[in-house]
């Protein structure tokens, strides 16, 4: 076609030139958005899989060390509010409690004089009983046994317990008040 001097037709043949010349940069735009539609490569993603790996096994340590000291935390909570619990059985119901210590079961067991009262406490996986005050120098592996008497004095015991990155608690019985504490002793 020849340019005329309508305006109209110039308009209309440099449309139809344009769209013979591009026709050919659409499909080059729609490779390159199928290209980036495709996903990442391989090596984007082995590298992102390091980076992760590498987080997780710096952080690691630190979150063990955390849990393993929530667990001595709470099982020493644990074992200061059962043996507050027996303290208190012995003085409301006006009977003797006994409180069994056993470092081979890893439990404190209390019974009482009333028939079929019995209860018990595991000590968490991850936390052992390593020691009762005052030491039973014969056998230090026996259960020990300790009577609570309404309105007696009270036996001056504790528990000792540590947990396998070597934190130990201490839970005594203070005699003069009759509560449990939890003592931190110092790092030998």
């Amino acid at each position: 076609m020849k340019p005329s001097g309508d305006p109209l037709n110039a308009c209309l043949a440099g449309l139809r030139a344009a769209s013979v010349v591009g026709a050919q940069a659409p499909e080059s735009t729609d490779r390159e958005i199928n290209r980036s539609q495709n996903g990442v490569t391989l090596i984007e993603m082995l590298i992102v899989v390091a980076i992760i790996s590498l987080m997780v096994g710096i952080s690691y340590p630190s979150i063990s060390s955390g849990v393993d000291a929530l667990r001595l935390s709470s099982a020493s909570d644990s074992i200061a509010s059962f043996l507050n619990g027996a303290l208190n059985r012995a003085e409301r119901k006006q009977v003797v409690v006994e409180v069994t210590i056993s470092k081979l079961e890893n439990a404190l067991i209390m019974r009482s004089e009333e028939p079929g009262f019995e209860r018990r406490l595991d000590v968490p996986q991850g936390v052992r009983i390593t020691g009762v005050l005052p030491a039973n120098l014969v056998d230090p592996d026996a259960p020990r046994h300790f009577l609570m008497y309404p309105g007696g004095t009270l036996p001056r015991f504790g528990v000792e317990l540590a947990n396998q990155r070597g934190g130990r608690r201490i839970v005594r019985v203070d005699p003069i008040t009759g509560n449990s504490q939890v003592e931190r002793p110092e790092a030998q």
